[in-house]
């Protein structure tokens, strides 16, 4: 892994390359072009074309990122406001295609099938701006996270903005977190968890805020308020402007939105579980505790969310100060292709269920291994397992 920055002004290799993250609400603004000029109604799908398609292409043709930025260069690429405004650009973007698309899931001009390939298009764009709510909701400047909440409206999920930063970053790679999953658990059971299950947190953890501030729940300092009245706010004008047959359309693309977010969270800590402290707490979240990948078009489009295991340890750390660790555990793939692994359970499984036991050097006891999947005493049940796997995995037991 390179270091670089330093006397030589180049601070960060990618500065330039960051603009490239907003071709991702950009997909929104382009299938009616790409449509009329080319008479190809694939462009209606062009947001899971880029994202299940192309860009694992160029994951595997482009490769790794491989640099890191210098320590002392820290301060500096913080404070560069340049990093910002790519992040604040996405959201006048994405709105903008969300009122072009809204025109024309309520027009006449289009097939139902064009329109629902619109409307996929729109929920992975409005899935990839959670991730840009993401970068603004982790800042403590007051306008970041207002804006956090806006990129959040268009997924109506706006509690995402409480439970992951009180909720998530306190509980992740542990039994008690619903957005970490699971050994063993499939994608299919782990969402209704972790939907329903963040929403719950979300809620108490804000109502306890509220009770410490001596304030009730219907109080104009409600973040979970806040960002609903935003998605309402949304809607609503978006109804008034174009009729009440857009609002499947939007609920469609807010679907979407939601299951993309939280494939991706499953695919960030599968069968992760921190360490225990002799006093029985857990120990503070490690590089460990996150996979990893540095494939460098997916940093770029994603903000460097593959960098999760930085994130974690240092959640105040802007996304072009994030860095790649050994210590972190690797995916062998950028997060587009493990999305589409994780849809398929079998394959996902026979991919990296091998990998989290080797992450605990044969120890399945070591890992955060699905309840279900142990019967009498956990850590007996668990030893068999890890031999079962091993001999399965490579004909052998893996203590050997």
């Amino acid at each position: 892994m390179k270091f670089i920055g330093g006397s030589s002004g180049r601070t960060d290799p990618k500065r330039h390359l960051w603009m490239f993250g907003l071709l991702a609400p950009a997909c929104a603004l382009l299938p009616s072009q790409l449509v009329l000029r080319t008479g190809a109604p694939v462009f209606w799908w062009i947001g899971p074309v880029i994202v299940l398609i192309v860009i694992p292409v160029l994951d595997w043709v482009v490769g790794e990122d491989g640099t890191n930025p210098r320590d002392e260069d820290y301060e500096s690429l913080s404070n560069d406001r340049y990093y910002r405004w790519c992040t604040y650009l996405f959201l006048p973007i994405q709105l903008t295609g969300l009122g072009i698309a809204a025109a024309m899931w309520t027009g006449t001009e289009l097939a139902v099938v064009d329109k629902l390939g619109l409307a996929v298009t729109l929920g992975f764009v409005s899935g990839i701006g959670i991730n840009a709510a993401h970068e603004l909701g982790h800042r403590v400047e007051h306008l970041e996270r207002w804006l956090a909440k806006i990129a959040l409206a268009q997924s109506v999920y706006g509690h995402f903005f409480i439970e992951h930063n009180r909720g998530h970053h306190a509980r992740v790679a542990t039994p008690q977190d619903p957005a970490s999953a699971r050994l063993g658990e499939s994608l299919w059971e782990f969402l209704p968890r972790s939907v329903i299950g963040g929403f719950r947190s979300a809620v108490r953890l804000e109502r306890r805020r509220l009770m410490r501030k001596k304030l009730r729940w219907w109080s104009i300092d409600n973040h979970i308020l806040q960002a609903w009245s935003i998605s309402v706010l949304l809607f609503g004008a978006l109804i008034a402007v174009f009729g009440i047959a857009v609002l499947p359309w939007l609920l469609l693309q807010a679907v979407i939105a939601v299951g993309l977010l939280e494939t991706v969270n499953y695919v960030e800590h599968y069968g992760l579980l921190r360490a225990k402290r002799p006093n029985g707490r857990w120990a503070r979240c490690s590089p460990r505790d996150s996979w990893n990948s540095d494939r460098l078009v997916t940093n770029i489009f994603l903000f460097h969310l593959q960098r999760h295991s930085d994130h974690h340890a240092n959640p105040g750390r802007r996304y072009q100060t994030l860095r790649s660790t050994m210590q972190a555990p690797q995916l062998p793939a950028g997060y587009p292709t493990m999305i589409v692994l994780a849809a398929i359970p079998p394959l996902w499984r026979s991919v990296m269920d091998p990998r989290v036991l080797a992450h605990y050097d044969g120890d399945i006891t070591l890992a955060n291994v699905q309840p279900r999947r142990r019967t009498g005493d956990a850590e007996p049940e668990a030893k068999r397992t890890s031999a079962s796997l091993g001999k399965r995995l490579w004909g052998r037991s893996p203590a050997h």
